[in-house]
């Protein structure tokens, strides 16, 4: 399950808490500008548990230095040693302008940035003078003992092939259809060993109906925002048509499987499909994400765990 943007930070360790006991895998936390901070929700999870693998989606990449990035992984790991996984991306470009700290080549950036932590949390002592990343002779104090794959929180073709070149994995954020994955990972050259964490939007009920009038309005804002992740659709083309004739109501009663490749939307079974595609793709991790109102979002915890023991 994911843990959004927008749900009260005092309400991490009760969800890390039910998530565990229940016999759910994994936690993922959002960090988004200039919302709760994803390394202390992180820590508190991890504080509270002791099976449940934290996630961390995404710190942006020049938001803090690279040392202190590396810092606060290190840190984590050895708070839940084997189970933290870190995500680091380009953040939002306004919110980085809005803090000071855009830099002029969002991909250089975090080339530096990865390079940069991947070798503190090895253990080095680097000097590096780029771009973005300047250190001198900086060494961590305490670097993990088992170092994490750093995930890559990318969408385009030329960060995707970044993440393949200098990173673990990816996290590939919502609507990460099947068909989405294998696209990423095909722009990432698919290298051996190769972590991939998928976020997909959940939406559980009891009649497929009502869950596909609750999930339209949402899909209907990604085809208005253009969302880099649908083209991927093999019905792509007809979704475009269908919405430009019909609307939000020509969404909503589109085919089952549509649906179904979209995300774990519908009843359980969907969802249930949805995941076992996701697996056959190539996932290893999946956030399932909530709806962002509490009232609206934290019910679905119990189908998150439904899923989970199935």
């Amino acid at each position: 399950m994911c843990f959004p943007r927008t749900f009260p930070a005092a309400l991490v360790t009760d969800v890390a808490r039910r998530l565990e006991t229940g016999g759910a895998d994994e936690l993922w936390i959002i960090e988004d500008c200039f919302y709760t901070a994803g390394p202390s929700l992180s820590a508190a999870a991890l504080s509270v548990s002791e099976r449940l693998t934290v996630g961390l989606g995404i710190l942006p990449a020049v938001a803090r230095t690279a040392a202190v990035t590396a810092m606060e992984i290190a840190t984590l790991c050895a708070l839940g040693p084997g189970r933290f996984l870190p995500g680091i991306g380009h953040g939002v470009q306004a919110w980085m302008g809005q803090m000071g700290v855009r830099p002029k080549s969002p991909l250089t950036a975090l080339e530096e940035v990865t390079v940069a932590v991947g070798r503190l949390l090895a253990g080095e002592a680097v000097t590096m003078d780029g771009r973005t990343v300047h250190l001198d002779d900086v060494k961590l104090d305490a670097p993990p003992a088992d170092v994490p794959p750093i995930l890559l929180g990318v969408q385009g073709p030329k960060s995707l092939a970044l993440a393949g070149r200098v990173a673990g994995g990816v996290v590939l954020a919502e609507p990460a259809s099947p068909s989405y994955v294998r696209a990423a990972v095909q722009h990432a050259g698919a290298p051996e060993g190769f972590v991939v964490a998928a976020f997909s939007a959940i939406c559980v009920r009891g009649d497929r109906k009502a869950a596909y009038e609750w999930s339209a309005p949402w899909l209907a804002g990604l085809i208005e925002q253009k969302n880099p992740a649908l083209p991927a659709l093999p019905f792509y083309d007809d979704l475009l048509r269908r919405y430009a004739e019909s609307g939000v109501p020509g969404l909503v009663s589109m085919p089952t499987d549509w649906w179904q490749e979209l995300g774990p939307i519908g009843t359980l079974d969907d969802a249930a499909t949805h995941l076992d595609a996701l697996e056959a793709a190539g996932v290893h991790h999946v956030g399932l994400f909530p709806d962002p109102e509490v009232e609206h979002g934290l019910p679905q915890l119990e189908h998150v765990l439904a899923l989970a023991n199935r």
